[in-house]
């Protein structure tokens, strides 16, 4: 009996969980269903440029064309159109009508075939949001949603949320989506015609498709006005005179017109929330039915694609095959052009890879920032003379890194001018040095090369010489800041603006020196300047004040070429998606002649404002080679930028001596660098050798000068040897030696040791030790 009574118990206990759980499992198909409960997320992207003319449509993940409209931003003539076609009395009943229910029987009874349906507004929309099988078991899941629905919502809920899924022929849902497509009209603008004709596509999409079966559309549009002037919302006289009005459909085949890297990246940006709203900030703002008004520039666009694909045509026999280009205005940092590929829609050639947005090797195009925060450090001045001469780095567990131009060649003494504007490699590598690698990757993170995320020991000192991998992008966005003199600006691809997540850098360069940047831009604006490297009348040149730099990564993989005016900045990229080097193609033949075609067409009604001089800086004429005081034998003179406190140095200095890190470079020369200065090259003042025994006689010593003078004196320890050549050899002996060149009146003069050495070598020669270079 106990046993009974404690299984009684326990089955009792076991059917309450069953119970509890049927109940907590059934709870949420008798919850009412409110609006958020249905909010409609995967919606279609309609873009315009930034004057209104379409770009394209991106579809749903389904490749549906949906777009989402409040209720009064719908012309009242389709609500009325299409109450009266599917529900003439939706706002008198609840989610069934039974009136229409009863009437839809007796028709059927009297006429053995269904005649009228009796599914409400709210009935359709239950149908819209869960498909059911047109059955007596998918009728009652259907009616049952409906109740839920009008529990949960208003009838201007419930009709909102009908007119944003009505289906509207081939992929659009919506009367938003369909109204932009077949008239490119708002659904707030429709007219009668075009409302009556809507309103009657929903009956039966496919039979009734605008265009592919116009006379049935227009008999169903005879059906609708009926119905609206039997419900009162219209005059016979109207419907009859809208019957006859002419109405022309567009075809729903319009995708994408331009700009397509763009709309979809714009389109992934939109997938990134920042906010608990869930919305992009670049996004607020943007109307609700999402039209995306884009700053593009339409026109500027297409121009920008049709340059990129001529300049790769005309490239293609060395091989290259893509190319990338930006257009900014820097006022307000509008993206006008943006150009990813060549042709998206050609996947044979990688077409869809964005060149904007690739992460790339940037070649020189980071100098400029070198220079300018060496200059801001005050660690180089404008008159500065730099090293252009070999020079090694040693690279814990690397190779002796050794840093030199394409042209192997080494211009010695060069004004920090001549070395930015003509892109020289170890000049901005000794730069660089000055300011530590981490102090210069701080100021590009502040710049906005988010993508150089590695340490400062990663990137070493080849990152002024494009080690790291950056976008153009973000290229474009620093270039802009130089041409703001310090001044950053986000990038905005939207009216309004607003910035993009993760991909624009807030932060401002902190007290920008205008007067560091406005030097920059005045190199880079130096036509004479970069003669050297690329000729007075080269591709850079524009009859119009512009700045600009180039370059080129390893083994010729990429090309840049990155400048602006007062009113734009442009920064192209040409190279190959898939890696491969071009033929010989550096930035000054690949991307500078699609940066300055579209220079001159962004130009060609009204030329650029000059660039502001840099401010609180003095010009003052010095000798091109030496940087100084110009003297009579100078060759060249040219002007240069001093800051007011150097100018009593430059009035007193008129002596040009180059240190002994020139000293292998001017072994080389086949002239003299300087008329005026004698230089012995080797050996050089302090080296100590040493002798080994029973070497004697056998180790010689090379006596050399730098360049090649008509006459020369050699004295050792006073005693003059027997010979004029520019370089001989001596034989080693010990003792402490003074060693004199002489030729006409310019002399000089080193001091060195030779001592026994204590075990002889292994290898045949001499060795030098405590070497002072």
């Amino acid at each position: 009996m106990r046993l009974s009574r404690r299984l009684i118990r326990k089955s009792k206990f076991f059917l309450a969980i069953v119970f509890v759980c049927l109940v907590v499992r059934l709870l949420p198909y008798f919850a009412p269903i409110n609006t958020a409960d249905i909010a409609q997320n995967q919606l279609a992207l309609e873009f315009s440029d930034r004057n209104g003319l379409p770009l394209g449509t991106i579809l749903t993940r389904d490749q549906e064309h949906t777009a989402v409209v409040p209720l009064n931003q719908v012309s009242p003539q389709f609500i009325n159109a299409i109450i009266a076609a599917e529900d003439s009395s939706f706002y008198h009943h609840g989610a069934l009508d039974i009136k229409a229910i009863i009437r839809a029987i007796n028709q059927a009874i009297h006429a053995k075939q269904i005649v009228s349906g009796a599914s409400t507004i709210t009935m359709q929309l239950a149908r819209m949001l869960e498909p059911s099988t047109r059955n007596l078991s998918g009728k009652l899941q259907e009616i049952w949603l409906a109740w839920r629905l009008a529990a949960g919502m208003n009838k201007d809920e419930i009709l909102a949320a009908y007119i944003n899924r009505l289906p509207m022929g081939g992929n659009i849902y919506g009367v938003e989506a369909a109204s932009r497509t077949y008239f490119s009209t708002p659904a707030s603008e429709l007219n009668l015609a075009q409302a009556s004709l809507l309103a009657a596509i929903p009956n039966n999409p496919t039979y009734f498709d605008p265009l592919q079966h116009w006379d049935r559309l227009k008999q169903r549009q005879k059906y609708v006005l009926n119905r609206m002037v039997q419900d009162g919302y219209i005059t016979q006289q109207i419907a009859d005179k809208t019957q006859t009005e002419k109405v022309v459909f567009q075809s729903r085949q319009r995708g994408i017109i331009a700009a397509p890297h763009f709309l979809f990246w714009l389109a992934h940006q939109m997938q990134i929330p920042s906010t608990s709203s869930g919305v992009p900030p670049f996004l607020r703002g943007v109307r609700g039915d999402h039209l995306i008004q884009t700053t593009i520039d339409k026109p500027l666009q297409q121009f920008v694609e049709a340059q990129a694909q001529q300049v790769i045509s005309n490239l293609a026999a060395n091989n290259v095959h893509d190319a990338a280009a930006l257009v900014i205005d820097n006022h307000t940092g509008e993206v006008l052009a943006y150009v990813g590929s060549p042709d998206y829609f050609n996947e044979a050639k990688l077409g869809r890879n964005d060149g904007v947005q690739a992460l790339r090797q940037p070649g020189s195009t980071l100098k400029p920032f070198v220079y300018e925060l060496a200059l801001e450090k005050k660690l180089i001045r404008p008159n500065t003379i730099l090293a252009d001469v070999p020079a090694h780095y040693a690279i814990p567990g690397a190779k002796l890194y050794s840093p030199t131009d394409y042209t192997q060649r080494f211009l010695g003494p060069v004004r920090v001018r001549i070395a930015l504007a003509n892109s020289l490699n170890v000049p901005a590598v000794r730069v660089l040095e000055k300011i530590g690698v981490p102090n210069f990757l701080a100021r590009l993170h502040e710049l906005g090369f988010t993508h150089l995320n590695q340490t400062s020991e990663y990137y070493g000192l080849g990152l002024t010489l494009g080690s790291g991998e950056v976008t153009l992008w973000e290229l474009a966005q620093a270039y802009v800041t130089m041409a703001r003199q310090g001044q950053s600006i986000p990038l905005v691809p939207t009216i309004p603006h607003s910035p993009l997540p993760g991909l624009l850098s807030e932060v401002e360069v902190n007290a920008p020196n205008q007067t560091t940047w406005q030097l920059i831009t005045d190199i880079l604006s130096d036509r004479h300047a970069r003669a050297t490297a690329f000729g007075v009348d080269s591709v850079l040149n524009l009859p119009f004040p512009a700045a600009v730099k180039t370059g080129t990564s390893s083994n010729f993989r990429d090309t840049w070429t990155v400048g602006f005016t007062t009113d734009y900045t442009v920064a192209t990229w040409v190279g190959n998606f898939n890696g491969e080097p071009m033929r010989q193609v550096s930035g000054v033949m690949g991307a500078a002649p699609l940066w300055n075609r579209i220079m001159l067409h962004l130009h060609e009604n009204q030329e650029p404002a000059a660039f502001t001089v840099p401010q609180g800086l003095i010009q003052l004429p010095i000798c091109a080679n030496s940087g100084l005081r110009p003297t009579p034998d100078c060759n060249s003179v040219v002007q240069e930028y001093f800051y007011p406190e150097d100018k009593i140095a430059y009035a007193t200095q008129d002596k040009f001596n180059l240190p002994p890190e020139y000293n292998d470079w001017l072994a080389k020369q086949q002239s003299n660098f300087v008329s005026s200065n004698l230089r012995i090259v080797s050996p050089q003042n302090g080296d100590l050798y040493l002798l080994y025994p029973g070497t004697e006689g056998q180790q010689k010593l090379e006596f050399k000068l730098a360049g090649n003078p008509s006459s020369v004196e050699w004295r050792l320890n006073g005693e003059q040897l027997d010979t004029q050549s520019t370089n001989l050899f001596w034989y080693l002996r010990p003792g402490n030696w003074n060693l004199e060149a002489q030729s006409g009146d310019s002399r000089d003069k080193v001091n060195f040791h030779v001592e026994l050495a204590k075990i002889r070598p292994t290898k045949r020669g001499f060795s030098v030790v405590n070497s002072q270079r």
